[in-house]
């Protein structure tokens, strides 16, 4: 073991305020080589049996005591190290009053094994253990939470990482993860109840008197009326970045706020591989090293030729990994936005403990555009409730489908209140309110590193609409929530293509529980794999997604109250 960190004492902690830095992971050894940031320290914990407790933990992020639901005594909860092809047996005993679960993302495994309630298993009742076990088939950087009620968001989340049989394509000398996060010391009731009595509750970047004027000086008097009144007549804000921010929020590192500055150390000249797991329940976040560039090498668990980057943009359940090679003997921080820039999380790679780098400002906060809407830059007079035309896809794509609400049949309802008129494929952009100049990752710039395992077109297209009506907060499918929709079946082994058209203005990180999604992004046989595809407003994209895993699996947004407000529907395969 490299001597320049220390090994770690795997001792239970309770997590309290600015607690529990993750540490650096060995590429070689299964232990976990530490960079020390607080006085207490995550576990790891490895091998092939795991004993895990889902129980209450008191948090302190705020300077307010809280009880969060944690893990083994911690938020997040402990680090879990595989290895590819072993077998492993985790025991999840509830020390909760209420049910609860695990799912384990984004891993292939049986059905029974998925760990959502209601679908894969019953869930795990109070004072009960539930026994995991499947064989694990593949690598990469993954996560494992709750899909029990709003327990994801009160602390149950944790790290996995998977060590690869044939070693990794990408060498590298130090291994960390930063697993980022929101906390709020708002109950995840009260905060849906909000969302409910009024939609932008959270959005304290309304436009103004003062923004009128900023944008008259700007573009002149007719262009700022007409866009305001094109937006009054929609009833809609472009200022509606996410639903909760930093009103509600802290964002942490993890389990650390910004303040803690959790911090990984380096040697000058090293290769450091970064983790980036997004764990939170409601918040994109835009990721940047300020002077250190960060070179892409692995998407959701899956290899991915190299890009070199300055800033990625990470949704809900999507995972990154980076190398970085800081050869300076400096402090760099690493500075994490939330996408409305209405808060950051903040942690440091320096060559030395104690050691600090400049925060940045954050960005300006990104506007909403007619693209975002669907339109294609037209005025709400094109707003005619007819949907956009499915042959623009250039898939051969088939509305009326049993899975797919034909698009001309979609209206706007009680659940629906908008249709995209023009959706577009956005693949090649990142996304709002990124600065000129920088190098942002796009969809469009993964390429997997070896060609897909089924070479077959797909048999089919499956066409699914992402609706909702922002002033109920209300979300779903094709304008229905899971309790009025039924399973989209597949056959065993049959090969689709699904083709998601976003009528919303929010990103909807989706997630296919149990069945890789093969993004369609021009690579051909090298497209990526991802367990979660970030869908933009206005966006219309597809992917190809081979049904070999049989039972039931959930298919749902993972911002986490659009799941819970009907945005689910179940996969039914075989």
């Amino acid at each position: 073991m490299n001597p320049f960190t220390p090994p770690l004492t795997l001792t239970r902690r309770r997590l309290m305020q600015g607690a529990a830095a993750i540490g650096a992971l060995s590429p070689v050894h299964w232990s976990l080589r530490s960079a020390l940031a607080a006085p207490t320290r995550t576990r790891v914990l490895s091998g092939t049996e795991f004993q895990l407790e889902i129980e209450p933990v008191p948090m302190n992020v705020t300077g307010r005591p809280r009880s969060a639901t944690g893990i083994n005594g911690q938020v997040p909860g402990p680090i879990l190290r595989w290895r590819e092809g072993d077998t492993v047996t985790l025991d999840v005993t509830n020390r909760l009053a209420v049910p609860s679960s695990i799912h384990w993302h984004g891993i292939r495994l049986p059905s029974p094994m998925d760990g959502v309630p209601g679908l894969s298993f019953n869930g795990i009742a109070p004072g009960q253990t539930f026994v995991y076990r499947f064989p694990v088939s593949q690598n990469g950087t993954y996560w494992y939470h709750s899909h029990s009620a709003y327990q994801e968001q009160t602390g149950t989340y944790g790290p996995i990482v998977i060590e690869p049989r044939g070693g990794y394509a990408k060498a590298f000398d130090r291994d960390y993860l930063v697993l980022m996060s929101d906390w709020s010391d708002e109950k995840p009731d009260t905060i849906v109840s909000n969302l409910k009595f009024q939609s932008d509750y959270y959005n304290y970047e309304q436009r103004t008197l003062g923004t009128f004027v900023d944008d008259f000086e700007k573009k002149g008097l007719d262009p700022t009326v007409a866009n305001r009144l094109e937006w009054g007549e929609m009833r809609m804000s472009p200022t509606d970045i996410l639903d909760v921010g930093g009103a509600a929020y802290t964002y942490l590192i993890n389990g650390q706020p910004p303040r803690a500055n959790w911090t990984a150390l380096f040697r000058p000249g090293e290769r450091v591989r970064l983790r980036f797991i997004n764990g939170s329940s409601m918040s994109i976040f835009d990721v940047r090293i300020p002077d250190l560039p960060m070179t892409v090498v692995q998407a959701d668990g899956n290899d991915v030729e190299p890009v070199t980057v300055d800033e990625f943009r990470i949704s809900v359940a999507e995972t990154y990994d980076v190398i970085v090679q800081p050869e300076a003997e400096r402090a760099y921080t690493i500075f994490v936005q939330a996408e409305d820039r209405s808060g950051f999380a903040r942690g440091t790679l320096a060559p030395r403990p104690g050691m600090t780098a400049p925060i940045p400002p954050m960005d300006p906060r990104p506007l909403r555009t007619m693209t975002d809407m669907g339109m294609g830059g037209m005025g709400p007079a094109s707003m005619s409730g007819t949907a956009m035309d499915h042959g623009a896809m250039g898939h051969g794509s088939k509305p009326g489908m049993e899975a797919g609400k034909p698009a001309e049949k979609l209206e706007r309802s009680v659940e629906v209140n908008n249709v995209a008129e023009m959706p577009t494929e956005r693949l090649n952009s990142p996304g709002e309110g990124f600065p000129p100049g920088r190098r942002v990752l796009t969809y469009a710039e993964l390429r997997a590193i070896r060609p897909g395992t089924d070479p077959r077109p797909p048999s089919r297209d499956i066409i699914l609409h992402l609706t909702g009506n922002m002033e109920r907060f209300i979300w779903g499918f094709d304008g229905k929530k899971f309790s009025e929709a039924g399973p989209i079946e597949l056959k065993r082994g049959e090969r689709v293509r699904f083709v998601l058209i976003n009528d919303t203005m929010m990103e909807h990180p989706i997630h296919l529980h149990g069945l890789w999604s093969e993004l369609e992004n021009g690579h051909g046989e090298h497209r990526p794999y991802k367990h979660t595809i970030n869908v933009k407003p206005g966006e219309k994209l597809s992917y190809l997604v081979t049904a070999d895993a049989p039972g039931r699996w959930a298919y749902h947004c993972h911002l986490l109250y659009h799941m819970e407000m009907g945005m689910f529907r179940e996969v039914r395969v075989g």
